[in-house]
C-alpha cells in the first residue's frame, strides 16, 4: 500500500489559489477498474483509493504517513509563474488611449 503526497494545483476553470495550500495523502490504486459488462460501470475492490486525507502542511503528511507505516512518494508542487500585464486591468479602461478600442 503506497501513498502519494502532493499539493494540488489550482483549478484550471478560477484564477484563485483557494484549495492549493492544503497537501494531500492519497493512496495508489492496489488493483485495476473493472468494467461491469451489463451497465458498463466501474468498480475497483480497492477501498483505499478512495480515502484521500488533507493536512497543513508536507511535513505532517509525512509524519502521518511514517507514524503508521505507509511507504510514500512527495510530489513537489511546481511554482506558478504569475501573468502580470503592464497596464493590468486597469488599462483597459483607460481614457488616454491614442487608437479606439474594439473587439
Amino acid at each position: 500500500m503506497t501513498a502519494r503526497i502532493y499539493q494540488p494545483a489550482r483549478n484550471a476553470m478560477q484564477s484563485g489559489q483557494a484549495k492549493t495550500k492544503n497537501w494531500i495523502l492519497e493512496y495508489a490504486p492496489e488493483e485495476p477498474r473493472a468494467v461491469d459488462p451489463l451497465m458498463g460501470w466501474t468498480s475497483s475492490g480497492d477501498m483505499d483509493s478512495q480515502i484521500k486525507l488533507t493536512f497543513e502542511s508536507k511535513e505532517a503528511a509525512i509524519a502521518y504517513a511514517q507514524s503508521k507505516g505507509i511507504a510514500y512518494s512527495v510530489q513537489e508542487p511546481k511554482p506558478r509563474k504569475h501573468n502580470v500585464r503592464a497596464g493590468g486591468y486597469g488599462e483597459n479602461f483607460a481614457t488616454n488611449r491614442r487608437g479606439v478600442w474594439t473587439h
